[in-house]
């Protein structure tokens, strides 16, 4: 990765000659080459600079996201767009929890045969960034690799009493550390923390697996982005830590762990002669992110109340972190050129045009940048909760993301069953543009269109096809094909032109979701979790037409608290929950709805 120093920071004087100046470019003052119209060199400066080394990835509500959002919002100043956000700005600020770090108040002791040791935080045990918060004495005892699957053949909780007790479990699976084992599902930290919950355990210490604690990923609170607790005590607990409350009991951790493997059966059982006493204190860092807004206003009487949104996130993973798909890259930059550096770049372009034509406009337009996207749509979900233009008022939303890697003439756009209009504009623009076009009819999916989707907005989301660089440090710059995503922004360019001008806005439809199955599910009960919602349980922003989660009675705003014997707390043991039902088989679903709580029964169906 390259350092690129903008001339916002640093000016670079270009020196063109008169006759360079083809395609009606011209020379703005800081250098940049910049024009009303859609080209690839304007494309490449906006992420040359969003991709570049000095914004360190633009994780939401750091320093270089708000350099980031900076840009877009002078950018838009630029080109005349109406600040509408808070105070007149061009900022919606919303709030996000964005990590958590320790409190004062943890500790970790143990009386181990009458005689009293006390560990160390970050340097004998760690709280786990999911762990509820609190304070517990209790006996403990080891239960293997912590993994309850019957139907595999393996318990790790058969025939030990864990209730209210603190249990010892060991990293990974009887096979290892293989995520595709017949057990992968079971090895997160926390699958295992739920199965604990499950079987009424009070609190549960992970056990290191590098004799080193500072070099175990236990030793470095891991946030991973979900708003509700696990509901359980939780800890990381090193290898030396964990050998002294087992040998109190007479026994050695090299031994217990020598015949789980070798038998592949459990060895669980109560530490006799250890009673634990543990606190744990967490603090949630709240922080203020923001989506960045433009406004141009039409020119219509009748039409100019109505607004088409365009909209791209700016954020990316910052350093790497959990979304990271090099985890041995963390800690590097992920620049995001194409994710998503490249529909940021298509949206300013795209403002740039549409702000000089204003004149020719019926319908207004709404120009937005959303931040923490990569946090679970955060800042999209925050919008149509606080809508700047009435969502009635809306009528359509068309989102770009990752559309910088256009490859063998192949464009990507989803949403087209979510009105009647738009597969005959994109058929009749496509004969212009002659895309080998691959489309799909869902307004559900992993970007910002779908929470506009399940507010029955229409929506269109442009895409180039996901690639080896995808949420890795290699995304960069120099692999976008800018003349490929010039083509698309003025692809989208002409459907902003036809929508705005229509005398009725286009009819919204209700449709299968454009996603594919989740890898190892074997069910879907249609539902949509509300990610950016910080509930006990899993709130739901929408319900699938034609579902099991509709036949069912379940309504959009719902929180699922159960599923089945399973309680259910965050996503996680919501997935989780998931990957534990068979299709056809009915079960019990909770949830609450307003002040009231239901037991509904719902028939999952197979994937």
């Amino acid at each position: 990765m390259k350092l690129f120093k903008h001339p916002l920071r640093s000016l670079v004087v270009i020196v063109l000659s008169v006759a360079a100046l083809t395609s009606a470019a011209w020379t703005g003052d800081d250098g940049r080459p910049s024009t009303p119209a859609i080209t690839a060199r304007d494309l490449a400066w906006h992420i040359r600079y969003l991709a570049s080394d000095e914004l360190k990835g633009r994780f939401t509500a750091t320093p270089g996201a708000r350099q980031a959002a900076a840009y877009i919002a002078a950018e838009f100043r630029r080109y005349g767009l109406r600040p509408v956000g808070d105070a007149g700005s061009y900022f919606q600020h919303f709030p996000f929890i964005a990590g958590v770090h320790l409190g004062e108040e943890n500790r970790l002791e143990a009386t181990l045969n009458g005689r009293l040791r006390r560990w160390r935080v970050k340097e004998d045990f760690m709280p786990m960034s999911f762990s509820t918060e609190g304070a517990a004495e209790l006996e403990a005892v080891f239960v293997g690799y912590g993994i309850s699957a019957p139907e595999a053949g393996y318990d790790d909780y058969a025939g030990v009493d864990v209730r209210e007790r603190l249990v010892l479990a060991l990293r990974y699976t009887p096979e290892g550390n293989d995520p595709h084992g017949r057990f992968g599902r079971y090895a997160s930290f926390r699958a295992k923390a739920l199965m604990a919950r499950q079987h009424g355990a009070r609190a549960i210490a992970f056990i290191a697996d590098a004799e080193d604690f500072q070099k175990s990923r236990l030793a470095q609170l891991e946030f991973d982005y979900s708003f509700a607790d696990s509901g359980i005590l939780a800890l990381g607990l090193s290898r030396q830590a964990a050998e002294e409350m087992v040998g109190a009991a007479g026994m050695t951790l090299d031994d217990l762990k020598r015949a789980l493997d070798t038998a592949q059966r459990p060895r669980s059982r109560v530490l006799p002669g250890v009673r634990v006493r543990l606190q744990v204190d967490l603090v949630k860092e709240e922080k203020r992110a923001a989506n960045v807004v433009g406004y141009v206003e039409g020119s219509d009487p009748a039409l100019k109340d109505e607004v088409i949104i365009i909209g791209a996130h700016y954020d990316h993973l910052g350093l790497g972190g959990p979304h990271s798909l090099a985890p041995k890259q963390v800690g590097q930059i992920h620049n995001g050129a194409d994710d998503n550096a490249s529909g940021t770049s298509g949206l300013l372009e795209l403002a740039e045009a549409l702000a000089a034509e204003r004149s020719t406009l019926k319908r207004s337009l709404l120009f937005i940048a959303f931040s923490g996207e990569e946090e679970g749509l955060l800042g999209s979900s925050y919008y149509v909760k606080h809508p700047i233009i009435p969502l009635e008022q809306t009528v359509a939303m068309i989102n770009l993301d990752m559309i910088g890697r256009l490859r063998q003439n192949r464009l990507i756009i989803q949403g087209l069953g979510t009105s009647p209009a738009w597969k005959p504009l994109i058929e009749k623009l496509n004969r212009t543009a002659k895309f080998d076009l691959r489309t799909g009819s869902g307004g559900v999916g992993s970007s910002d269109h779908t929470s506009f989707y399940l507010k029955d907005i229409p929506v269109l989301f442009f895409f180039t096809g996901v690639h080896s660089d995808y949420h890795k440090p290699t995304d960069d710059a120099d692999k976008i094909n800018v003349e490929g995503e010039a083509r698309v922004v003025r692809f989208v360019h002409e459907a902003v032109l036809r929508i705005q001008a229509w005398p009725t806005r286009p009819a919204f439809t209700r449709t299968q979701p454009a996603m594919r199955p989740s890898r190892g599910f074997r069910v879907s009960l249609g539902t949509i979790p509300d990610y950016a919602e910080e509930v006990q349980g899993v709130k739901l922003s929408g319900i699938r037409e034609g579902s099991p989660a509709e036949k069912a009675g379940l309504q959009a705003g719902d929180i699922v608290v159960r599923v089945k014997d399973i309680q259910i707390k965050n996503i996680y043991d919501y997935t989780f929950a998931l990957g534990e039902l068979q299709p056809g088989e009915e079960v019990e679903i909770e949830v609450l709805r307003g002040e009231r709580r239901l037991v509904l029964k719902i028939v999952p169906e197979a994937r």
